[in-house]
């Protein structure tokens, strides 16, 4: 028993720097990927303080926003308080409106809440069939910020639009398309909970926001729980790279394989 435990242990041990090779090593498809993750930081940064041009993120922004607000609601309701509404405002802002609930959570919760659902995306982003699922929950995600939504027609052509690319994505070479818009949601959803933090609570020192309302029962500054939560934010973001790097390891062809007998589509 005791040499079988033994060859066992040193099996382990000769085994342990493949596994660690393996979990940090890139292959090529997963080096595309983070090609393409660092492609949509460049493109998203550029558009975000071009005029005029930065209006092509617009509809993108307000499904982050929209993130935002469900963070929000979703805690809110976790914590025993109640959702009355949820509006997304034209000029790319959101308010929801709940009775109840925990403070303490619920007000980190819209900034906190879009990175994780971010950084949740990228993670998918890196595979297809994972892609499928995040698409299908983003999907009940859309529906439930359109049941609780102001019902203006920006949102709601928005929010349809976003549904619309969903499911086109699914038909086009076994869904491959899909993961890259997963993943460009995801990067938005990262990048703009991050830059909104830094602009409206450091920058621009607005008085009015999540953080602000969280120092005045809580203690602290506004600008401090801003940084705290940028870094968390940004932390998130790099787990999902990290978890993606470590969980998806197949070549493009192998995904594509993997999505013909998965949730099949033409």
């Amino acid at each position: 028993m005791m040499n079988a435990a033994a060859l066992a242990s040193r099996a382990v041990i000769a085994a342990s720097p493949a596994i660690a090779r393996r979990g940090l090593g890139v292959n090529h498809t997963q080096g595309v990927t983070l090609g393409i993750i660092a492609v949509y930081v460049v493109v998203i940064a550029l558009l975000w303080n071009i005029p005029y041009i930065r209006w092509v993120l617009w509809p993108f922004k307000m499904l982050v926003i929209a993130f935002h607000e469900f963070g929000h609601a979703i805690t809110a309701c976790c914590t025993g308080g109640r959702v009355e509404s949820i509006s997304l405002d034209p000029h790319e802002g959101g308010v929801t409106h709940m009775r109840g609930g925990i403070s303490a959570v619920t007000l980190p919760a819209g900034y906190l809440g879009s990175s994780f659902i971010g950084a949740l995306l990228i993670f998918c982003g890196f595979d297809i069939v994972a892609s499928k699922i995040a698409s299908i929950v983003l999907g009940v995600c859309f529906l439930l910020i359109l049941w609780w939504a102001r019902k203006d027609w920006l949102t709601i052509v928005t929010i349809l639009a976003a549904v619309g690319l969903l499911v086109g994505c699914w038909f086009i070479d076994h869904a491959e398309p899909l993961r890259f818009v997963v993943l460009f949601i995801g990067v938005m959803s990262s990048l703009y909970s991050v830059w909104d933090i830094c602009d409206d609570l450091i920058l621009r020192k607005v008085n009015s926001s999540d953080a602000s309302v969280f120092a005045k029962r809580y203690g602290g500054s506004s600008q401090c729980w801003g940084v705290i939560w940028s870094i968390i934010s940004f932390l998130f973001m790099v787990c999902g790279i990290l978890a993606g790097l470590a969980a998806f390891k197949q070549s493009f062809a192998q995904q594509e394989d993997d999505s013909k007998h998965t949730i099949p589509t033409m």
